[in-house]
């Protein structure tokens, strides 16, 4: 079988690369291994939001009475019914990347996929049997799985990764998390706000390191006003696993500490699934186990392409699937812009929200700019007032010379909603003056940002 296009894996770098080059017309298939969706999807991105807005209810539910609501009985949460709508929001989303390839005239063929010599591709069934394809391009975009660290060995029970906490058939009367990346804060959120003792473990000086300072410090507040364990320059040594609760031993600036928990959560990252699927046969070139491409996602091989976790870059689904519709759009002959990796948003979905895109006020000042900094805290906005959500804040940063906004980062309620607007006006290359003259539905969580660029230039009103 012959195809214009075959993309190797189905999440959402893979099946949006799929669906745009048969737009494009294209005949196209996909060869995915587990289910339609990728991780992101069906272990990932999807199930996560599922478990927190479940937790999040449950929130509501414990201060009903703050909104003049009373309820007769105390809620009380169930993990498996929790994991069971996640679950269940999952499927409901694989089944629709289903219909999408059908109606979209795309190919699925399930199995273990392999690139060959000759722009072909090797593909293993469920029985072992083994079958050759061919296409003029192949792109990869295999993604990514949990990183394993060797002083705390996944098992599955005891030391999990995320596969593992989405799932739990028993939730855990206390955890450990290490790592306070998205991942991590996320599911230190989750499971304190159903009852779990949380600890939480980061290595560097800040938890979510790669936000703005302030934006760390401000979650630290909350997650320790939630009676999360927040320890940060920490490193956990070891886990031993041999009683019935974990002993983690984690040395912090004062000395080594051991903490006993029921789970350990390694949210260390995350590892490129490189392996195995033909590389160095191919002859494709690859750098700290991520394969080397071009702006347009080629590698040195012809007729060879890699997207999404694959590749250097944040490892986020929006980044895989804009580097999706521009692999194919070169190879269409259209002429995509090359992605601008500095105007990509970042957010995670704990409570508070964090979301962010550009520069942090330290990366700015390091990168030379004379900078305008603008703050507006939701304590002063009547929205978050009127929401009981006043925890957080909008902070912009503006090149002082030519007003151009260079970052924008914001924790609150809803903040992940809000974020667009900064990447928009990034890419217009709106300035705070323009930002301050765009009227702002009131009241909205919205009009923070308005507010945030008019105290960069002394222009506030409500603070």
């Amino acid at each position: 079988m012959k195809y214009d296009l075959i993309v190797l894996g189905s999440g959402p770098g893979g099946y949006v690369a799929a669906i745009r080059a048969s737009q494009l017309g294209m005949k196209v298939a996909v060869v995915e291994k587990a289910e339609l969706g990728g991780v992101c999807l069906n272990w990932g991105c999807i199930p996560t939001k599922a478990l927190l807005k479940s937790a999040q209810v449950f929130e509501y539910l414990k201060h009903a009475a703050d909104y003049g609501v009373k309820i007769s009985e105390e809620p009380s949460p169930s993990l498996n019914d929790m994991v069971k709508r996640s679950r269940e929001v999952a499927e409901g989303m694989s089944k629709g990347i289903q219909f999408l390839l059908k109606k979209n005239k795309i190919e699925h063929i399930q199995g273990h996929g392999k690139v060959l010599p000759g722009k072909k591709l090797g593909i293993t069934d469920d029985n072992g049997k083994t079958t050759e394809v061919e296409a003029e391009h192949i792109i990869i975009a295999t993604g990514a799985r949990s990183r394993q660290l060797d002083s705390m060995p996944q098992d599955g029970k005891k030391i999990i990764g995320y596969r593992e906490a989405m799932v739990l058939d028993k939730q855990p009367g206390s955890m450990v998390v290490v790592g306070s990346g998205a991942i991590g804060t996320e599911f230190a959120w989750f499971y304190n706000a159903i009852g779990t003792q949380v600890t939480l473990v980061e290595f560097l000086p800040n938890i979510v390191p790669v936000e703005d300072e302030e934006v760390s410090k401000q979650l630290e507040r909350s997650f320790k006003k939630a009676k999360i364990k927040v320890m940060t320059n920490s490193s956990v040594e070891a886990v031993d696993t041999s009683g019935k609760k974990c002993k983690v031993t984690v040395k912090t600036k004062k000395g080594e500490e051991v903490i006993e928990a029921d789970v350990v959560l390694s949210a260390v990252g995350i590892t490129p699934n490189t392996e195995k699927i033909g590389l160095e046969e191919t002859g494709i070139e690859t750098e700290n186990g991520k394969i080397k491409t071009d702006q347009y996602y080629k590698t040195n091989v012809e007729g060879y392409y890699a997207i999404g976790d694959v590749v250097a870059g944040q490892a986020l689904a929006h980044v895989a699937s804009a580097e999706g519709i521009i692999c194919v759009e070169k190879i269409a002959g259209h002429h995509p812009e090359p992605l601008d990796y500095n105007n990509i948003p970042g957010c995670t979905y704990c409570s508070p929200e964090v979301a962010s895109v550009g520069y942090t006020e330290k990366a700015a000042k390091e990168a030379g700019y004379e900078i305008k900094v603008g703050k507006f805290p939701f304590s002063a906005s009547g929205k978050a007032s009127a929401a009981g959500s006043k925890e957080g804040f909008v902070k912009l940063i503006f090149d002082a010379k030519y007003g151009e906004l260079l970052g924008a980062h914001m924790i609150g309620a809803n903040v992940t909603e809000m974020i667009a607007e900064a990447v928009v006006a990034r890419k217009l290359e709106t300035t705070g003056h323009e930002l301050i003259k765009s009227v702002h539905p009131h009241p909205t969580m919205s009009e923070a940002i308005m507010e945030a660029a008019a105290a960069a230039y002394d222009e506030v009103i409500h603070m």
